[in-house]
């Protein structure tokens, strides 16, 4: 492949720019350490007639957030048959929604949370005091406040008070117009990677997160040394398969291609607990993608390398 033409695309208008910058970076480096030809480019104007005139390369979407992971962008790229690595626009946008992809999971067999999600015109309009004092008897406390369709952690906060409630649902909304509320589950946290390079999907070692603070936020995600990671993750062979299974069962009952990441909680029965998948996984120094693919004895530029000779082929068939 040496020779031919890669463009990462990085950085656009989420409030996940900054990581998703530091994920292109390390992306392209790895790239061009294996002898490709990589241009970095950003959301823009300009980016579809660029794509053109440069003879419509394979484009690995490593956007965060927002338009980067719910479809927008693949939706974009696809209407102008240029090949990308990664999730269609459709599997991407409902596995970005909490709300759809959660109950989607569950449906498949899957243990996950008991989960409720509220649009904000709702949770205004029908009497937000009745609805709190309704989520806390439904769900107990402590109880997990997120945007339905955010990444990062942005916008999630663990509620133990009923008085704490509003406030969380209100920071939840200003990411976006539905919010998910979850019982908390305690447990091990833990992010499975999935890879499929044309011969099914694999998983690759779980990540045991540890966040200083006990929460993983997005000053825990990104902060080096905030938090402790553990790859391959400590957990006993059985569970370990358990958690490998649940990745590898949401990656394909979500409908994702390529690469993907499932994030999980491991309870005190040894149960892993899917919470969300995510099609656009970080490539950052402190996200666990590489770091599991580290303690699968792979290289992410041969990885990399490897998806964008498949979108070459799927781009040459279609």
């Amino acid at each position: 492949m040496t020779g031919e033409l890669v463009v990462v695309l990085a950085g656009g208008l989420s409030h996940e720019r900054e990581v998703s910058l530091r994920s292109g970076r390390r992306a392209a480096q790895s790239l061009r350490d294996v002898g490709l030809e990589v241009l970095e480019l950003d959301v823009s104007s300009s980016l579809l007639e660029k794509l053109e005139e440069l003879g419509k390369p394979v484009v690995v979407p490593l956007l965060h957030g927002g338009a980067g992971e719910d479809g927008a962008i693949r939706q974009a790229l696809e209407l102008i048959d240029v090949p990308y690595v990664g999730s269609t626009s459709t599997s991407a946008r409902v596995a970005f929604d909490k709300a759809i992809a959660t109950p989607r999971v569950a449906g498949g067999g899957w243990a996950t949370p008991t989960q409720v999600a509220l649009p904000d015109d709702m949770f205004r309009e029908l009497g937000a005091p009745t609805l709190v004092k309704a989520l806390a008897r439904h769900l107990g406390f402590p109880m997990m406040v997120k945007p339905a369709r955010s990444g990062s952690a942005l916008g999630c906060a663990k509620v133990e008070r009923i008085e704490d409630l509003p406030a969380a649902m209100v920071q939840a909304y200003a990411y976006g117009g539905v919010a998910v509320v979850e019982r908390f589950i305690t447990g091990i946290e833990v992010a499975v990677p999935v890879i499929d390079t044309g011969s099914g999907p694999v998983a690759l070692p779980a990540v045991e997160i540890r966040p200083d603070s006990g929460v993983y936020d997005y000053a825990a995600r990104y902060t080096a040394g905030a938090t402790r990671f553990l790859a391959p993750a400590e957990l006993d062979d059985e569970v370990a398969e358990r958690c490998a299974q649940l990745a590898i069962g949401a990656h394909q009952i979500l409908g994702l291609r390529d690469l993907s990441r499932t994030d999980m909680i491991v309870d005190a029965d040894g149960t892993p607990m899917f919470l969300e998948a995510n099609v656009a996984p970080g490539q950052t120094e402190t996200s666990t993608m590489p770091l599991s693919m580290e303690a699968a004895g792979m290289d992410l530029g041969h990885v990399l390398a490897e998806l964008i000779l498949l979108a070459r082929q799927r781009g040459a068939e279609a």
